[in-house]
């Protein structure tokens, strides 16, 4: 049981648009991978036009608005997938507001109760009541259709995802099974018979088996960054908290000579305060900052590690083709990110030392009558 609610607590997050933190609706996904509403896209780029350039707004990955608009971003025929069959898989009482395909339009239209839908007919993509079911089942052309129950916990949403076919969109009684080396697409056969036949065709099958063992090394190699990327927060807070001892301990001493001399340094003794308060902000304003560019990079990579792994587990031969070579290109991109060089050239070594100053000193008007600050 514990399983299965985590199963299910991370598919809902992974069905949420991060943007109005609601169920996602037409989901389109962005070059980087991340997959938002369609509505919030829109709103989200309201001001730019086609061409543009727009931040990502999860990981500020800037990617260019296509010819026709925000709307012409690429739909995420996955996440829609599991989109639905999330839904199917809920309760018995939500799903009594789902209405059978067949019957319903006729019963609407005479007045009458309209049926829920329990069955679902996985090659069909349609709902059915009991009776419609029945006669659907006795159908020569549907006898070896798959139905599964709607609202039962008997089969799971990645059971129902891998067996459902995945259908054209172009032709939608045709099921994707063939991949287009050439267009990198993949396509039914009457796709390939109009549009792809002197094409190098392959089974989408054998293609799928091929890319899988791409997205697998793939997520092998973003799992490795993660946990070293990972590995790198306890150092920077150790270092954070060494700054601000240290600093704290100039400070100190600062204030022991400071208190040694007349009221009349009182003046020089701030103005040294100020300039290691401004350098103790200044470091770790700069640990702040690298630290929170190592969690946005974890964050990519817990990202494509939770869509790669949902792809591999839940995902038929046509979502892996679909979405395996973007998977690729993504990860390929956020391993040139050197985390550990970035961290090491954005924070050089801090050393701060405070000279008193002598008694002979006091005559220079040049010279802080308490002591000088070095910053090496």
């Amino acid at each position: 049981m514990a399983t299965q609610w985590r199963a299910d607590k991370e598919l809902d997050d992974m069905t949420e648009c991060s943007i109005c933190t609601e169920v996602l609706t037409d989901p389109r996904v962005l070059p980087c991978i991340h997959t938002f509403c369609l509505k919030c896209l829109l709103n989200y780029g309201k001001d730019k036009q086609p061409g543009d350039g727009v931040a990502c707004p999860m990981c500020r990955k800037e990617f260019t608005i296509p010819d026709d608009g925000l709307a012409g971003t690429q739909k995420n025929f996955f996440m829609e997938k599991l989109l639905y069959f999330r839904k199917l898989a809920a309760d018995g009482q939500v799903m009594q507001h789902i209405p059978c395909d067949v019957c319903s339009n006729d019963e609407a239209s005479a007045g009458e109760t309209v049926k829920p839908a329990s069955k679902y007919c996985v090659q069909c993509q349609q709902n059915f009541c009991e009776q419609c079911s029945l006669h659907h089942r006795k159908m020569k052309s549907c006898s070896n259709h798959t139905q599964v129950d709607i609202g039962k916990e008997s089969i799971s949403v990645e059971q129902i995802s891998k067996i459902s076919p995945a259908m054209c969109e172009q032709h939608k009684s045709e099921e994707i099974k063939v991949f287009c080396q050439e267009c990198r697409v993949a396509i039914c056969m009457m796709c390939f018979i109009k549009s792809h036949k002197t094409h190098d065709c392959s089974d989408i099958e054998e293609v799928s088996d091929n890319l899988r063992g791409l997205v697998v090394t793939d997520t092998d190699k973003v799992t490795n960054c993660l946990k070293k990327t990972e590995e790198l927060l306890p150092r920077l807070e150790k270092e954070k908290n060494d700054v601000i001892k240290h600093l704290a301990g100039i400070k100190d001493e600062i204030n022991t000579a400071a208190d040694k001399l007349i009221a009349a340094i009182q003046r020089d003794r701030e103005k040294l305060l100020s300039e290691v308060e401004s350098i103790r902000l200044k470091r770790v304003k700069q640990l702040e900052t690298v630290k929170q560019e190592v969690e946005q990079h974890m964050t990519a990579l817990e990202s494509f590690r939770r869509d790669s792994e949902t792809l591999l587990s839940s995902g038929t031969a046509c979502d892996v083709t679909r979405s395996a070579n973007s998977l690729h290109d993504r990860a390929d991109e956020l391993m040139t990110f050197d985390v550990i060089g970035h961290v090491d050239s954005s924070l050089p070594p801090v050393n701060v030392t405070f000279t008193p100053s002598t008694l002979l000193d006091r005559d220079d008007g040049d010279r802080n009558l308490v002591g000088t600050v070095t910053e090496g």
